[in-house]
């Protein structure tokens, strides 16, 4: 198994690729002109997702999310000094890659959707955006629990999971700009300054993600005959 040391550096590499380019995409639709639309953008998350998942599965699982962790250390597949490593990692990626996009791209245009932070619609409540966050962060755990954990799973590298965050961005795409992932929240955020709704981001995806894991890990996987750790 890698050193705590090398997968935490994937995870950091990964959730920053992942948090430059989703948030890179929503800026870029910004410009005048030009039309990307929210499938494109849902397309580039997805396909982020699944090749920056594939490449950093084998060293450290690529979760690139705090709340897939939680739901990992809840199942027993990672223990507590890996799982606060891992979140420690993605939410400095996660800053970074926010940053890295506020140094590079034309300050102007991505201030105005606030460097990809995702945003609440006031048609939803709080209450409905965690309840959202929730059952698409449940989705997403179970894709990673279906497609990656389980031992008889197809291998498919991380195409499938990001195909589920592609079908998730869709239809939530002007509810609550979903998320699923602490991280893609936290980094914009801080580099923007727009914290309106942010619990949301974290009490939701966290939620959706342990209820998936404990249903994956006592009901749907095999027992196992001791837990294993990561």
């Amino acid at each position: 198994m890698p050193s705590l040391t090398r997968r935490m550096t994937a995870e950091f590499v990964g959730t920053f690729g992942f948090v430059f380019l989703g948030c890179g995409v929503v800026v870029a639709n910004a410009y005048p002109g030009a039309n990307i639309g929210v499938a494109s953008i849902a397309l580039v998350h997805g396909i982020a997702l699944a090749v920056l998942v594939t490449m950093t599965m084998a060293i450290s699982g690529g979760l690139l999310n705090p709340a897939l962790a939680v739901g990992m250390l809840v199942a027993r597949r990672l223990d507590a000094k890996s799982a606060a490593g891992y979140i420690v990692a993605q939410c400095a990626g996660a800053v970074l890659g926010a940053l890295a996009l506020k140094l590079l791209f034309p300050v102007g245009i991505a201030r105005l959707v606030s460097y990809g932070t995702p945003i609440i619609a006031n048609t939803v409540t709080l209450p409905q955006a965690i309840g959202i966050e929730a059952l698409l962060t449940f989705f997403l755990m179970s894709a990673v629990f279906g497609t990656a954990v389980a031992a008889n799973a197809p291998r498919v590298g991380g195409f499938a999971i990001g195909l589920t965050v592609y079908g998730c961005i869709l239809v939530a795409a002007n509810l609550t700009g979903p998320a699923m992932n602490p991280a893609r929240a936290f980094g914009p955020a801080v580099v923007s300054g727009v914290w309106v709704g942010h619990v949301a981001y974290w009490i939701g995806p966290i939620l959706g993600a342990v209820i998936a894991a404990v249903l994956w890990d006592r009901l749907l996987l095999p027992p196992r005959e001791e837990p294993v750790t990561a």
